[in-house]
């Protein structure tokens, strides 16, 4: 019994993935003899663009607003100390160094944290 139903659970499979894929995208084009066919459209990852300048746009928020609150020799202190350190903190002073996106954001955000430093 198992073995006269062995075509039919492959076809069924095969509808079954057919129509996750149209599910997700599809292509309708019309054959010569004007069947309409519709074939599943191929998978293209996105690059999460707006994420990304997202993550860029935050981080250096936060970089200003260390500066700016804890000052700016302490921070290029504290910089230093992990510019020290293994190939992480190396990697970590990199991208927490003072450029002057940084020191633009600091300056905007000095005015409004006057008790913190």
């Amino acid at each position: 019994m198992a073995q006269a139903n062995l075509p039919f659970e492959k076809r069924l499979k095969q509808i079954t993935r057919k129509h996750d894929q149209l599910a997700k995208g599809a292509i309708k084009s019309v054959t010569s003899d004007g069947l309409i066919v519709m074939k599943p459209r191929a998978y293209r990852p996105k690059f999460p663009l707006r994420a990304m300048i997202a993550v860029v746009v935050l981080g250096f928020m936060f970089k200003g607003l260390l500066l700016a609150s804890i000052g700016n020799v302490a921070y290029a202190e504290r910089v230093a100390s992990l510019a020290q350190g293994g190939v992480m903190d190396r990697a970590g002073a990199w991208v927490m160094q003072i450029d002057p996106a940084t020191v633009l954001i600091g300056d905007f955000l000095a005015p409004y944290l006057g008790d913190l430093r």
